[in-house]
């Protein structure tokens, strides 16, 4: 199968290609700094920023899917663009007759399936007050995949850790029992498996390690 990866360069965007590279995927990458991406003959890397339509458009020509993990940080200067290029992601699949979609997300995209959970509630709460911009970025980012009309999947995360790949992955909602940490070779390995996993279109799963 042929991906388009945004976000590519970070720590669980490398994981994720290299797992799909080892998977026999063809890979293409979309990134502001190619250089930081492996070399691997089944990797193609096309360089843009994310208000770049044009180059955000031939990133997703000839794809089956788009796997993105971009998401905001604490910088204030990194939300606007993330916003552009979801935007410009979305046109580009419509243009180009992609439909699958799987993109990163966090509990402070809400889901009508979730119920109460105390700390998830307070690390949103602490987000929205703390770090606005990049709440309101991942918030928006969810409608304009919500309303996108692909075949969409929000994966939202807890923490990330650098730990191992395990051979289960606990998929809930928020309330549900477990725990709140997920290592970033197990969200890689979701993503994946959304590739060939129709169950959780249209939603928004929790994934945790346990």
């Amino acid at each position: 199968m042929r991906v388009t990866v945004f976000g590519g360069t970070g720590p669980t965007g490398l994981l994720l290609i290299n797992q799909a590279l080892a998977e026999d995927h063809e890979v293409t990458a979309y990134a502001r700094t190619p250089s930081k991406l492996p070399t691997h003959e089944r990797l193609t890397a096309v360089q843009g920023q994310l208000d770049d339509a044009a180059a955000i458009t031939e990133a997703v020509r000839g794809s089956d899917a788009v796997l993105s993990t971009l998401g905001p940080t604490t910088k204030k200067a990194d939300a606007p663009p993330l916003v552009t290029g979801y935007r410009h992601i979305v046109a580009a699949m419509h243009e180009h007759g992609v439909e699958r979609l799987v993109a990163l997300g966090t509990p402070s995209i809400p889901d009508p399936s979730d119920s109460k959970e105390f700390k998830v509630g307070l690390t949103a709460t602490a987000v929205k007050k703390f770090v606005p911009d990049a709440y309101n970025a991942i918030v928006t980012i969810g409608d304009i995949v919500r309303e996108s009309g692909l075949k969409w999947t929000i994966v939202r995360i807890p923490w990330l850790s650098n730990g191992p790949k395990t051979t289960s992955i606990n998929v809930r909602k928020v309330g549900d029992k477990g725990g709140l940490r997920l290592s970033r070779a197990n969200a890689a390995a979701y993503f994946l498996q959304q590739l060939t996993d129709s169950s959780q279109i249209g939603r928004a799963p929790f994934i945790t390690d346990k």
